[in-house]
C-alpha cells in the first residue's frame, strides 16, 4: 500500500532547530523538492481546491513562495505574480507594510499585476502568524484584483496566522 501524501510529505521535510534564530524550528522544504513525484504531488495538492474557481493570477510571495506559486500557476492555466520585498521590482510599484512581533516589514507588487476582473490566489510555504499572507491579499485587492483566497504547504495553527486573512479561502496541506 502507497503511503498516503501527508506522511510522505511530513516524512521527507527537515526540521532544523534554532534557525533563523534561537526558538524557531525552520521546516525546511528543500527535501520535498528534490523529489520529482513528491514534489508533483504538492502542486496538485496546493492546487486542487481552486481548480474550478477561475483563477486568473497566481501570487508567489519571497522567495519559497514562488518555487511553489509557479508550478501552480501552471497547473490552474493562470498567470504568475512575484510579490517582493522592497526595491526588487523593476517597474511602477505598490508596497504595503505590514507590523511583525519585532518590527516591521514590507511587500511590493507591479500596479499592473492585478487588473480588475482578474481572480487571485496567493500561494507560500508556512502559514504563521499571517502578518505576510494578510499583506498580500491586501495589495491584490489594493490593485483592484479579486481575492480568491490562500493555498499554503504548511500551517502552524497554534499562531493564529488564519484569523488574520478576513475569512477568505484558506487550504493548508498539512498541519505541523
Amino acid at each position: 500500500m502507497a503511503e498516503a501524501f501527508p506522511d510522505r510529505l511530513r516524512r521527507t521535510l527537515r526540521a532544523i532547530p534554532d534557525y533563523p534564530k534561537p526558538g524557531i524550528i525552520f521546516q525546511d522544504i528543500t527535501p520535498v523538492l528534490q523529489d520529482g513525484h513528491l514534489f508533483r504531488q504538492m502542486r496538485e495538492e496546493l492546487a486542487a481546491p481552486f481548480r474550478s474557481a477561475g483563477i486568473t493570477h497566481v501570487v508567489g510571495i519571497e522567495a519559497r513562495g514562488f518555487i511553489l506559486a509557479a508550478p501552480v500557476a501552471v497547473t490552474l492555466g493562470a498567470g504568475f505574480i512575484p510579490l517582493r520585498k522592497p526595491g526588487k521590482l523593476p517597474w511602477k510599484t505598490a508596497r504595503h507594510e505590514y507590523a511583525l512581533e519585532y518590527g516591521t516589514d514590507a511587500l511590493e507588487i507591479h500596479q499592473d499585476a492585478c487588473p480588475p476582473g482578474s481572480r487571485v490566489l496567493v500561494v507560500d510555504d508556512v502559514l504563521a502568524t499571517g502578518g505576510t499572507a494578510a499583506a498580500a491579499g491586501t495589495l491584490v485587492r489594493q490593485l483592484g484584483g479579486a481575492l480568491a483566497g490562500y493555498s499554503f504547504l504548511l500551517s502552524i495553527p497554534f499562531l493564529k496566522g488564519q484569523d488574520r486573512l478576513g475569512g477568505a479561502a484558506c487550504h493548508v496541506v498539512l498541519e505541523i
